[in-house]
């Protein structure tokens, strides 16, 4: 099945089903005499985990990753590295009741019609569990962006209705420890209990709920980003809308900014007596032409309520036939709190691969 590998020069590949025996991921083209932090990168898994609290689903995976290749004596050789990462907690009994019938809103339907076959244990090959390969992968970029003080932070800004203020970042560490503070992952914690308490009465109604995530990109450098085709904020719009249950993107002011006159919405240059290029206002989100500027890259990610509910919902069975399924196993009332790692690792893929396409666009003179 094509479609399973991501970047140009830093490529990963992701392979592994839901309730198979591992998912993993290769990836290609990682600098040699990387310093890799397994720590580190297992830190970044433990946020994407399931079971985690009361409102993730309960489902217990340690999601412990182990690299099988392309790392000597603690650091990246350039050859391909290989990770994999066990699936411990399977229960595929809870996929039985609809091994014949199609979930709405799931990959069943188009899975079964494309490839005439489909995994019905917890969706396969379409299951979110994948992500967990790629946050995996994520990981390693964001230690090759650090060696250049890019840092890549995100937040639950909203849940349903509910959206949390700008938050200021006044350091990608201060930032990423408020965020911490709650299991919802919002930076602001007024806010944070509000989401908290409206996630677990929806998960109380057998329901579900969407929500958004914010992504800044701090840091970055000018010049990152093709044209036409491979621009900047096209590659990270790709990133995102690759992720389950990814139904939005938009970058700098994003839709709002469709009501504004040009007036308002241009970005103003300045130059410090440092001798600093940036803008006085940043609705173009750190992207012109599809190159960054220099300025903070912000993007927010609109995540669909999980389709699988706990209620009753008429459906159709492999026949046609009219149906009925009710939700069975272990669910997100919401996706976005463990989302949040997901976003920071599709961004630091993207912000990698095009890191190593531009060391080479100028001549030395």
């Amino acid at each position: 099945m094509a479609g399973n590998s991501f970047g140009q020069l830093f490529r990963i590949t992701t392979f592994g089903e839901s309730h198979g025996e591992a998912i993993g991921v290769i990836i290609d083209g990682c600098p040699s005499q990387l310093p890799v932090d397994l720590d580190y990168i297992q830190s970044e898994l433990d946020k994407r985990k399931p079971g985690q609290s009361k409102i993730t689903t309960q489902r217990k995976e340690s999601d412990t990753v182990r690299i099988l290749s392309g790392v000597f004596e603690g650091k990246t050789t350039g050859t391909p590295i290989m990770m994999l990462i066990p699936n411990e907690d399977q229960r595929s009994k809870d996929y039985s009741h609809n091994t014949d019938v199609f979930r709405p809103s799931h990959a069943d339907y188009t899975y079964h019609t494309k490839y005439g076959i489909r995994d019905h244990r917890g969706g396969g090959r379409s299951s979110a569990r994948e992500t967990a390969a790629r946050v995996a992968a994520g990981a390693l970029a964001k230690l090759l962006l650090k060696t250049q003080g890019i840092e890549i932070v995100a937040h639950v800004s909203s849940v349903g209705k509910i959206n949390a203020p700008n938050v200021e970042i006044k350091s990608a560490q201060q930032f990423i420890d408020d965020r911490e503070q709650n299991i919802v992952r919002c930076a602001d914690p007024a806010t944070a209990e509000e989401m908290i308490d409206f996630i677990d009465s929806v998960r109380k109604d057998g329901d579900t709920v969407g929500g958004k995530v914010s992504c800044h990109i701090l840091n970055c450098p000018v010049g990152l980003g093709e044209p036409v085709f491979d621009k900047l904020h096209a590659d990270l719009g790709k990133a995102m809308l690759s992720i389950n249950a990814v139904h939005g993107f938009e970058f700098g002011s994003g839709f709002e900014g469709s009501e504004m006159r040009g007036s308002e919405h241009n970005d103003i240059f300045v130059k410090s007596h440092l001798g600093d290029i940036s803008t006085i206002t940043n609705y173009s989100g750190g992207i012109q032409g599809g190159i960054s500027n220099g300025m903070p890259i912000d993007f927010k990610v609109a995540f669909k309520p999980v389709a699988t509910i706990m209620q009753n919902q008429a459906t159709i069975d492999s026949e046609g036939n009219a149906a009925e399924i009710s939700g069975k196993g272990r669910h997100d009332p919401c996706v976005v709190p463990r989302a949040v790692p997901i976003v920071e690792a599709m961004a630091a893929l993207v912000i990698a691969d095009h890191w190593l396409r531009n060391r080479n666009t100028i001549l030395p003179q």
